[in-house]
């Protein structure tokens, strides 16, 4: 799997709409709050040009790639932490993604009710992210209580515990976001195990309209300035477009886009997004005629990717024969490769690289 990546939003942004264009799902769309009411979820293989051009050349019989799994959240309104609208129902749905794609309403639609009756991008993540540390903070709390008790006793872990919380509350009482820390080692293990919304990587996706696409509004250059200032990424869409695009041959899609001047289809572009900001890389395999892409961190030891695929490969790691995407390609073929020394062996300290293609060598 890619990653699992949760949409959010206020309501009437168009998290159902774009969900829809990116998935295919059909979920419901309603112009009123909370036609959401349980999560979407919605799982599509990831687009991966490298993995069609090996399947070009290999032949195999079976090509699996790598999947994304979307989740679509109910509408989150101001006073959600306190219960408001879905409340604490949508929040918890959001706490074992792995990035957090937060929809800003971008066009104007009369027939759509705004939450604050205008466009505002910034005042409207502002409205998200304030419910997302209040939520974080009364977790941080309710685990504080439980932690202090176990250091009045004496329990020695826990005054660690403590410290690394007053860092977060610290922080989140300031209004910034959990991942602003930047904690390591043992520090660091506490923090990922209170698994804080705001800790988690966000991106933006703007849901515009085509008017904002050709650059006639504001709203898009409002949202992408302040977004760069603070160092988050923007993804654009326009929910509507893309909705009909879906009802196109693949070939109308892809001039149709060439004319808006957009790269790609939405769902490569939020990808790329997401790969990035959490520093995912892909690597390939070649078992049994199957071709098949994984996805793992950045940095990745070879002996844990090995697991990836079965925990049995990674106890029995003995090394990793690899070629690069480019070398295979090249060459034309993994014998024409080794043959000019391009087939390297790799052992336990190797970290595997963007588009390796791999044989692991294990005992059983």
């Amino acid at each position: 799997m890619g990653f699992r990546c949760g949409i959010v939003g206020l309501p009437n942004v168009g998290k159902s709409t774009i969900f829809n264009a990116l998935t295919a799902a059909g979920a419901e769309v309603a112009s009123y709050r909370f036609c959401t009411i349980q999560p979407n979820l919605g799982i599509v293989p990831v687009p991966d040009r490298r993995l069609e051009e090996l399947a070009r050349r290999i032949h195999p019989k079976k090509v699996v790639p790598t999947t994304l799994e979307f989740f679509d959240i109910a509408g989150l309104v101001k006073g959600a932490s306190n219960g408001e609208g879905l409340g604490n129902q949508f929040l918890d749905h959001i706490r074992n993604v792995d990035a957090i794609a937060h929809v800003v309403r971008c066009f104007e639609n009369k027939n759509v009710a705004h939450d604050f009756g205008s466009l505002d991008p910034v005042r409207d993540i502002e409205v998200v992210h304030t419910e997302l540390i209040l939520a974080d903070l009364q977790t941080l709390e309710k685990r504080m209580a439980k932690i202090e008790k176990l250091h009045r006793v004496g329990v020695r872990e826990s005054a660690l515990e403590l410290e690394v919380y007053h860092e977060v509350q610290h922080v989140l009482n300031r209004g910034q976001m959990a991942g602003k820390l930047n904690l390591s080692g043992e520090k660091k293990t506490i923090f990922t195990d209170l698994h804080l919304l705001t800790s988690k990587p966000i991106f933006f996706v703007a849901n515009v309209d085509q008017n904002e696409l050709k650059g006639e509004g504001n709203c898009l250059a409002t949202l992408t300035t302040w977004a760069e200032a603070q160092g988050w990424k923007v993804v654009v869409i326009c929910g509507d477009l893309e909705a009909e695009l879906s009802e196109l041959k693949e070939e109308e899609r892809v001039e149709f886009r060439k004319e808006l001047g957009l790269e790609g289809s939405s769902l490569e572009r939020l990808i790329r997004v997401g790969y990035e900001i959490l520093g995912l890389i892909t690597f390939y395999t070649t078992v049994s005629s199957e071709l098949r892409a994984w996805t793992v961190p950045r940095g990745t030891p070879a002996p844990k990717a090995a697991g990836k695929i079965h925990s049995d490969m990674e106890r029995g790691f003995i090394r990793a024969e690899t070629i690069s995407f480019e070398d295979f390609i090249a060459c034309g073929s993994e014998h024409l490769a080794k043959e000019r020394g391009l087939l390297r062996s790799e052992g336990r300290d190797y970290l595997v690289q963007d588009g390796d293609i791999i044989h692991f060598r294990f005992n059983a």
